[in-house]
């Protein structure tokens, strides 16, 4: 029983499904590296606008988020009525890949084309995780949603260290390469991320099936979307039957905004406030990506151990102190030490939060639950890089606008720590013998 436990990851379905998370995750590394270095030190210096790419780079972010969380929960509704998550996965990597190409291959003057496939891209990258995270239901059963949940941000960390190792050699050795400029180095790192974004999801659509069969493939699909946009709305207002499933996607929106915003947005803290360079940036994020990796692993272990419900409530605390320390990190240094810190919650916080989600939700409606899953963790992200482009256009400070983010964090935590989870998710314990069902999502 132990052995089986234990190689639970090493199924094939379930190496499979972590391998998106290794396709994604190289775009994921690179966007807040190189995408956001040539946004904001190469098409907008050129233009000589100032602080406006710090501020039309969070609000491009943003845009992508609100879009994502209109769209995220219909697309859920129409995979589980079509059973398409791999078709609809294939797709959406695709455009995102594309994407990033297009982005890459536009003339440095075209400005808002290149913000406009920035927006497709991280909008693409929203809409299959939404596929993505339904698969996990299908292939785990409760007890192994921690293991192979954390699995999968692992790979995606390891993954995403080395498509970031491989834009370090881009920009540092360039000369070897015949590329003598920045923006060129920066353009072949942007290209080849769309090109690994489409390639390592190639495993992931041959193996991964959707388990669930369905009677409506004659159905054209614009009715079978509507039919999908009425059943999310439905979905929504049957959210109020399940008590748990709503308070915890409540306090999740409120937190993962913190987090996302964190992500998108700490490279202009250290390239505004901590004065980085692009090779120093590169080299502290990769930091990130490989502590990350052992992070995640190891919170999905002591998930198992305390909780997850304890677990989870750990890393917002950590997190809370890591923006209240932020106000004072002035030197290169500090910051090193803060981003060690935050890879090591980073991973773990969305690991254990998706396998939350994963016991919680009834495997009948697992993209459609996960579609409002994604729909809350975007739903108010808008709002944090929003907020945080405003104030850095108001103050031109990214200081004082990443300290504003302890209170999503702190909205979170309040609401966590008034749930009361199922035993399975408040306490450490074998699982394997409840059935995910509804009641998971009505527990009090």
């Amino acid at each position: 029983m132990t052995s089986e436990r234990n190689n639970v990851v090493f199924r094939r379905d379930a190496l499979a499904w972590c391998c998106y998370d290794w396709a994604n995750s190289g775009y994921t590394t690179l966007i807040i590296t190189v995408f956001v270095v040539y946004f904001q030190r190469v098409v907008f210096a050129a233009e000589h606008w100032g602080t406006a790419g710090a501020v039309v780079w969070a609000w491009a972010v943003s845009a992508s988020m609100l879009i994502g969380a209109i769209l995220s929960p219909i697309l859920g509704a129409l995979t589980d009525l079509r059973a398409s998550k791999r078709h609809w996965l294939a797709i959406t990597a695709s455009v995102g890949g594309l994407a990033c190409i297009v982005l890459a291959v536009l003339p440095l003057n075209a400005v808002w084309w290149i913000t406009a496939s920035f927006i497709v891209a991280n909008l693409s990258l929203e809409l299959s995780l939404t596929v993505y995270n339904g698969f996990l239901p299908e292939i785990a059963q409760d007890d192994e949603m921690n293991r192979i949940s954390a699995a999968g941000m692992g790979w995606g960390y390891v993954g995403g260290g080395l498509a970031l190792l491989l834009g370090m050699a881009t920009i540092q050795f360039g000369d070897a390469l015949g590329l003598q400029e920045l923006s060129s180095r920066l353009r072949v790192c942007i290209a080849a991320t769309g090109i690994w974004w489409i390639v390592f999801t190639v495993p992931t659509i041959v193996v991964l099936r959707d388990k669930r069969r369905h009677d409506r493939k004659s159905i054209p699909l614009l009715e079978t979307a509507s039919t999908a946009f009425g059943d999310a709305i439905g979905t929504f207002r049957q959210l109020r039957q399940f008590k748990v499933l709503a308070l915890f996607l409540l306090a999740f929106l409120f937190f993962n905004d913190g987090v996302q915003t964190v992500i998108s947005q700490s490279s202009t803290f250290a390239l505004q406030e901590v004065s980085f360079t692009e090779s120093e940036l590169l080299g502290v994020i990769l930091m990130v990506q490989f502590l990350a990796a052992p992070g995640a692993i190891a919170v999905g272990k002591l998930s198992d151990v305390f909780g997850q419900k304890n677990t989870l409530v750990c890393c917002l605390v950590v997190w809370i102190g890591l923006l209240f320390s932020a106000w004072f990190i002035h030197t290169k240094i500090a910051y090193w030490c803060m981003a060690a810190v935050v890879a090591l919650v980073l991973g773990g916080t969305q690991s254990v939060s998706r396998a939350i989600m994963g016991v919680l939700t009834p495997e009948e409606h697992a993209a459609k639950f996960f579609g409002f899953f994604n729909m809350s963790g975007k739903a108010t992200s808008f709002m944090g890089t929003l907020v945080f482009g405003l104030i850095v256009a108001m103050t031109g400070s990214s200081r004082r606008a990443i300290v504003t983010l302890i209170a999503f964090f702190a909205i979170g935590l309040v609401i966590i720590l008034c749930l009361r989870l199922p035993r399975v998710i408040a306490n450490s314990g074998d699982s394997s013998q409840v059935k995910r069902s509804g009641h998971y999502a009505n527990a009090d």
